[in-house]
């Protein structure tokens, strides 16, 4: 091959890595929106961040509640807005993710000890006997292989910017399984406001730390 037609080769070459270089640019990311706060700004894990519900006169920020005088806690609410309530850390499933992505697997602990020995971490409960609802509450998942209870999601809501609705339906941590996955609204139980699934759906926002 002589030089003009070596250097026609580069050329083409060249000209070919632009188009792939453009293209790829072109194309939309596959990965999810990330969940953002009450500021703008992406959720990240290992981040503290108060739950607060989108909607006023909606009780407060989400807390551990004492359900019934005995270990575990449950996932609540305060009855009414202010400054109390606890903080949460989301930790993505998704091995080495920094940012909260939407409808991603992840756990979610309040950053807050309680007399109870054992994790904060949410889990899904057992069923309420009088609504019929499965309560959110706290707690290692006693399975090893596929802990499916304690992984929920972040789904945004249909309207309002950065207000979200929290659900369980762990299809990262277990694609092959069949769940009953329901969005986590309000419970009202003896003056307290209990998160609970298969009912009234309560969109939040999130407000990081200070």
């Amino acid at each position: 091959m002589n030089s003009f037609g070596f250097m026609r080769l580069i050329g083409s070459l060249s000209f070919i890595w632009l188009v792939l270089a453009i293209t790829t640019a072109a194309q939309p990311s596959s990965s999810p929106a990330p969940v953002l706060d009450s500021a703008g700004s992406p959720l990240e894990a290992g981040v503290e961040y108060y739950i607060n519900p989108a909607i006023t006169d909606n009780g407060g920020r989400f807390t551990l509640i004492d359900r019934n005088g005995s270990c575990p806690y449950y996932v609540g609410q305060e009855n009414v807005s202010g400054l109390e309530g606890y903080p949460v850390i989301f930790t993505p499933f998704v091995e080495g993710e920094t940012v909260i992505r939407e409808s991603r697997d992840l756990k979610v602990v309040f950053s807050a000890s309680t007399t109870c020995v054992q994790s904060t971490a949410w889990k899904l409960g057992e069923r309420d006997a009088e609504s019929g609802r499965r309560l959110i509450m706290t707690g290692e998942s006693q399975s090893q292989q596929r802990p499916t209870s304690n992984y929920f999601k972040i789904v945004k809501a249909q309207v309002g910017e950065n207000i979200y609705n929290i659900e369980w339906c762990p299809t990262e941590v277990c694609p092959t399984c069949r769940f009953i996955c329901g969005t986590a609204g309000a419970l009202v139980e003896n003056g307290k406001r209990l998160l609970a699934l298969d009912g009234s759906v309560l969109p939040v926002m999130f407000e990081r730390r200070a």
